[in-house]
């Protein structure tokens, strides 16, 4: 006799429900729950650097704001922390609900990657076809140990990698006129 059993879907009133711990983090991507715990002192590191330069550009252009850590929820299965989000003064005013939460996608997202397989496939894979679906324009992937970043860009209503950049190279965006950063600043 088979089984088949049915995939669990989870929705954000489930999260309120779980044990809540400092160091713990929960997401939902399309109903599946993925648990992290507190990312290493030099995942933090990175993360700070880029929100910094992303911030610092946003100050000076007043075109939108660097976020860090922003909770994202835009539906009953989807609720995700990215670690750095960049998003314009106008979409901000329309997606930004009473309690500070995003209620749909900004601009850009950038993630740190974690070591281990399902940390980088949940970035690589499950957050890039959910940040895809829901129209982010650009989505930067920083690898600290490798000391990479990857620039997925929308092309054809779809986010694709159109370049993976070293310490050695200088970032730019379309998105961000006039911003340029060495990605050797971002890695520690």
């Amino acid at each position: 006799m088979s089984q088949t059993a049915d995939r669990v879907r989870w929705t954000i009133r489930d999260l309120e429900v779980l044990p809540q711990s400092q160091g713990v983090r929960y997401e939902l991507i399309d109903g599946e729950l993925f648990v992290t715990r507190s990312p290493h002192r030099k995942h933090q590191q990175v993360t700070g650097k880029i929100y910094s330069a992303l911030d610092a550009w946003s100050e000076a252009s007043g075109l939108g704001v660097a976020i860090p850590a922003p909770g994202i929820i835009p539906s009953d299965a989807d609720n995700v922390i990215p670690d750095v989000v960049w998003v314009s003064q106008e979409r901000l005013a329309l997606i930004e609900d009473e309690a500070g939460h995003l209620t749909k996608f900004p601009e850009l997202i950038v993630e740190v990657l974690s070591p281990g397989d399902n940390n980088i496939r949940r970035d690589r894979e499950a957050k890039l076809k959910l940040y895809s679906v829901q129209g982010v324009e650009e989505y930067w992937i920083a690898d600290r140990l490798g000391k990479r970043l990857e620039v997925y860009r929308r092309e054809n209503g779809k986010l694709v990698l159109v370049v993976t950049l070293l310490a050695r190279d200088e970032l730019t965006s379309p998105l961000l006129p006039g911003f340029h950063c060495s990605v050797s600043r971002f890695f520690v």
